[in-house]
């Protein structure tokens, strides 16, 4: 009896066993950068002469703004201090308020106090996360200055109502987007639509200096104050600069997909302590202002950021395709979490979903990703929400929201493979939740 012809070896290949995958584990950092970029940062340790001031700032900045659609930037070191140059730039201190959403950070309500003006917290509208416009019309007052409009996660807040309430009131409008670098509202960028808008190129953002900021306008005005206080910054130290060179070189390849399962179990055997630099400080967590605050970004540091804009719109891109494979496979499963209202799924810098537990969350994901909590606080970094001026109770809804926030990887380091293991693990180790929130009644204003 004739068999079947098999090709030679076929039967050998049949019998051997499959080869073992190396494990995954993909981190929240070391995303954004490349083997070049560790390469220029290794060359700035090595030859520091123009370590901090040089000409990559102004060549950054110059591209920066074309990148966000504005005619002006000017970097600093954190997107906290451009938004400090802005409300400086605007005149705004003693005896003004600043309206801001929460659920944001510390460092947020902490700039606007140290201008000596009062932030305001305004509820937030939970299906997007951002700023509820009724909560913010109940809560201005003829002391209302400006308004801070967070787009949370890179999800545009529904500007055009916004921006008629405002103008029609003379309240400045200030956008922060340090998660919304590429974000768009109705085809245009976010960062363009206010007098001014934060951006903020810290280690967990879209792009990353290690820390770093950007406040950009198209006011020629308000540039011109800005460049004035810019002018008027310190440097940060030699010495500080060359750690946080070192930060994003440890990062970028500690942070290996293949490699992070070996050094986050350091990591934690060792308590979780990092020698190296970190984006907060002791003082900003309780409110107080740290020593020196009004710091410039180096001309290393710039050099980095200018590498990695080169290349932003692959970023850009891969995070979009990432966001879009989440929300299609949780979705399918039930899950929900901020959403825009306005067109499609934007690049965001992480992608968020409504949990019940979200320590259950990231323990179920370990295996195979770092899973983020941004906002479990209404105040995220803070000790106490009340050390930045919050008061229990004054924003129902934000406070639902907090704490079931499991935010997710998107950085080009994330695959798809990543997306399906990850949301295994979350079907596994949760229950679909409504939006919080959403049956909260509006604090009395």
């Amino acid at each position: 009896m004739r068999t079947a012809w098999k090709p030679p070896g076929s039967a050998s290949r049949a019998r051997r066993p499959r080869r073992l995958r190396p494990p995954r584990r993909v981190a929240l950092v070391g995303g954004p950068t490349s083997t070049g970029d560790v390469l220029r940062a290794a060359g700035c340790l090595l030859t520091p002469g123009r370590l901090l001031d040089g000409p990559s700032i102004r060549t950054y900045e110059e591209a920066f703004a074309r990148a966000v659609g504005t005619r002006y930037a000017f970097s600093f070191d954190g997107g906290r201090v451009a938004l400090y140059a802005i409300l400086q730039a605007l005149g705004i201190g003693e005896g003004d308020e600043v309206l801001l959403q929460v659920p944001t950070h510390v460092v947020v309500a902490n700039a606007i106090r140290y201008t000596g003006a009062r932030p305001v917290f305004v509820d937030c509208h939970p299906p997007t996360c951002n700023t509820d416009l009724a909560s913010a019309k109940a809560r201005a007052s003829p002391q209302t200055r400006a308004i801070v409009v967070q787009h949370t996660f890179g999800v545009a807040t529904d500007l055009d109502p916004l921006m008629e309430w405002a103008g029609g009131n003379d309240i400045e409008v200030i956008e922060d987007c340090v998660h919304a670098l590429g974000s768009r509202y109705r085809g245009r960028m976010l960062g363009s639509f206010g007098r001014a808008a934060i951006f903020s190129t810290e280690e967990t953002k879209t792009i990353s200096t290690t820390v770093g900021g950007m406040a950009v306008t198209d006011d020629p005005d308000l540039a011109a104050h800005l460049q004035r206080f810019q002018r008027t910054c310190a440097w940060p130290s030699v010495r500080l600069t060359l750690r946080r060179l070192t930060k994003l070189i440890v990062n970028h390849l500690f942070t290996e997909p293949r490699v992070h399962p070996y050094t986050r179990l350091v990591y934690e055997i060792f308590g979780r302590r990092n020698p190296l630099p970190g984006p907060l400080r002791p003082e900003e967590r309780v409110g107080g202002r740290p020593e020196p605050y009004a710091v410039r970004l180096s001309n290393a540091q710039a050099q980095l950021g200018l590498r990695q804009l080169r290349r932003l719109h692959r970023n850009l891109a891969h995070r979009e395709a990432i966001s879009a494979a989440y929300d299609a496979r949780l979705t399918a499963l039930g899950f929900t979490g901020p959403r825009p209202m306005v067109g499609d799924w934007p690049p965001c810098v992480r992608f968020p979903v409504f949990v019940g537990d979200t320590r259950a969350v990231a323990r179920a994901v370990a295996p195979h990703a770092v899973v983020g909590r941004w906002f479990s606080s209404v105040l995220e970094g803070a000790v106490d929400p009340a050390y930045g001026g919050y008061e229990t109770g004054s924003c129902p809804r934000a406070e639902a929201v907090a704490g079931h926030l499991a935010n997710l990887p998107t950085h080009e380091r994330v695959t798809l493979d990543d997306v399906e293991a990850v949301v295994r693990a979350i079907a596994a180790s949760a229950e679909p939740i409504a939006v919080p929130g959403m049956d909260v009644q509006a604090a009395a204003s």
